[in-house]
């Protein structure tokens, strides 16, 4: 999970352009509703990035809010799609 989380936390900071660098954005750092660069569009922006970023798929029946609950929250499902390909 180490160079996952790292992984995922570069795609979060390129893809919506964040300005916290890495260290601010910790495993049970808030995302979907505490960040307001994670609207709906970023959402997709999001998935499209970590799809692309991971080779992997993400199902519409697969994202919600508590997907994008924390930075570990997405990094866990990410480390799933992962063992699961």
């Amino acid at each position: 999970m180490p160079d996952t989380v790292d992984s995922v936390r570069a795609v979060l900071i390129e893809t919506l352009e964040l300005q916290q660098s890495p260290e601010d954005l910790q495993t049970d750092t808030a995302l979907f509703g505490a960040l307001p660069e994670l609207d709906s569009f970023g959402v997709v922006q999001l998935v499209a990035a970590i799809e692309e970023r991971f080779d992997i798929t993400i199902d519409d029946d697969e994202f919600g809010a508590e997907l994008f609950e924390t930075l570990g929250s997405l990094t866990e499902f990410v480390d799933s799609k992962l063992a699961a390909a």
